[in-house]
């Protein structure tokens, strides 16, 4: 069974890191603000204010923050600045007996997605696909920290995921199947594909969300998991939206779900509103999770956070 960290509550420490691409020090400094507003303290890592190009800073300071966060005693939680690009970069770096030692909330989506997904495959610990630093802001829909604070703040289950009001889910192929949930970003998970890194799907419910792709790229993405035996195995797969991806050659995002992904025979939800979406759904990666496309519900089986 997989570990769940203890539970986020108002006036504990967050610890900040920048782990892919660099964000502005303004953006950082007014999000710090906005958690101080609601009643957290806050640690920010030595490099999360770098900025050496594509990536904030070099593999070994960024994994260095992110592993003086695990074993700060104070922080409860880690929350990355952005994703971006380069994640992956820190994973040879990390050691992941000591976070198994160390349960923490980890939270986040784009780049981030490997993360979340390495940190549940080898040091068995629930992470979760919401929020990152850059969504603690005034514009970020009351709907997002809702579904934030309910994974992370609350032992309650199950814990029905439902889109916003007026944004219905869509159920493709019937079935009905309980098991760990893992995915995300798919440009960052096929990235990893034949590193030791790459996501374990086997028994799991795959979910997949991309942003700012054409649709031949996202053809190319999907059809590439499908050849790398990633539908294999899954017990049923959860088709995130895809924000402002163009249409190219006349074919939508839909039309290749319905052309890849329906023929694979999988219990199949759509249109799930994660990650990049507007309206973010907060998915605990690694929990025990019930997908019933009879009934058309995704619903989280078990508390995701301890008291």
């Amino acid at each position: 069974m997989a570990i769940k960290p203890p539970m986020l509550h108002r006036g504990d420490t967050i610890g900040i890191v920048t782990l892919g691409s660099p964000l502005d020090s303004q953006i950082i400094d007014a999000r710090i603000q906005t958690l101080e507003h609601m009643g957290f303290d806050v640690i920010v890592g030595k490099y999360a204010y770098y900025y050496d190009g594509i990536v904030a800073a070099s593999a070994e300071q960024r994994a260095g923050d992110l592993m003086a966060m695990f074993e700060n005693r104070r922080v409860k939680m880690i929350l990355p600045t952005r994703g971006g690009t380069g994640v992956k970069d820190i994973f040879p770096l990390i050691d992941f007996t000591i976070i198994k030692n160390n349960p923490k909330i980890v939270t986040g989506y784009s780049d981030i997605t490997i993360l979340l997904n390495i940190l549940y495959q080898l040091s068995d610990l629930i992470t979760f696909q919401s929020l990152l630093l850059i969504d603690f802001n005034t514009n970020t829909p009351g709907y997002n920290f809702n579904q934030f604070f309910a994974a992370t703040s609350t032992t309650t289950s199950p814990r029905v995921i439902q889109n916003p009001p007026g944004m219905p889910l869509h159920s493709l192929i019937q079935g009905n199947v309980t098991g760990p949930i893992v995915g995300g970003n798919l440009t960052s998970l096929v990235g990893t594909l034949g590193t030791s890194y790459e996501v374990n799907t086997s028994g799991k419910i795959l979910l997949i969300e991309e942003t700012h792709e054409p649709t031949n790229t996202i053809y190319r993405y999907l059809t590439q998991l499908i050849m790398a035996g990633k539908f294999d195995d899954c017990i049923g797969v959860v088709m995130g939206q895809c924000t402002n991806c163009s249409i190219s050659y006349r074919t939508s995002y839909n039309k290749l779900i319905q052309d890849l992904i329906v023929p694979l025979g999988k219990p199949l939800m759509t249109n799930l509103s994660t990650a990049h979406s507007y309206y973010k759904v907060a998915i605990p990666i690694g929990a025990r999770v019930n997908l019933n496309t009879t009934t058309n519900t995704l619903t989280v089986r078990e508390a995701t956070v301890t008291a």
